[in-house]
């Protein structure tokens, strides 16, 4: 039982980090002045992308801890604090605009985009042997209501939030791959 709760703390602490770029490109989409109503299918967009992309990044994750079994635990590590550096960086630039509209199209882009990390790093929760159910449960869930929360307080405070919280996002998951890399 303590297991499966640290296991749900782990996950949900990842999960966190990775919705943080969903948040903070939903911080500058709220300034679209969106309903209620589209800001709900936003967050639901958002929370399949964030499930079926790890659901894939498990599935190749588990292929690849199988073909080259303790070289894998290095990749998974190395997977994330590539991605944890990316995340800070991009999070820390000055110059970012959002110039893709919530809707249709810009939507599908939007939801792909913001859920690409997700897939990279299930590839390491598919090599260390991660509960699929839980990853995709702690992930959509968690993706879903911070874009929300993203969307909402988009329409009350300008964008000033969205980069340091991509930069905080991405500290954590480098956190996560040094652990993973030193123990």
């Amino acid at each position: 039982m303590a297991d499966i709760i640290g296991e749900v703390i782990t996950l949900t602490i990842m999960a966190f980090a990775l919705a943080m770029d969903a948040f903070s490109v939903g911080l500058g989409m709220g300034m679209f002045r969106l309903r209620l109503r589209q800001i709900f299918k936003i967050g639901i967009t958002i929370g399949l992308f964030h499930v079926w992309m790890p659901l894939l990044g498990i599935f190749v994750g588990r292929f690849i801890s199988e073909q080259f079994g303790a070289i894998a635990s290095y990749i998974g590590g190395g997977l994330l604090l590539i991605l944890g550096v990316q995340m800070v960086f991009s999070g820390l630039k000055k110059d970012k605009e959002t110039l893709i509209a919530p809707f249709g199209w810009g939507l599908v882009f939007f939801g792909f985009s913001v859920s690409l990390d997700s897939f990279s790093v299930s590839l390491t929760l598919g090599i260390y042997g991660a509960k699929t159910v839980l990853v995709l449960m702690c992930f959509g869930i968690t993706a879903t209501v911070l874009t929300w929360i993203g969307l909402l307080v988009g329409r009350k405070v300008q964008s000033w939030l969205g980069s340091y919280s991509e930069a905080f996002g991405g500290s954590i998951l480098l956190a996560f791959g040094i652990k993973l890399l030193l123990g």
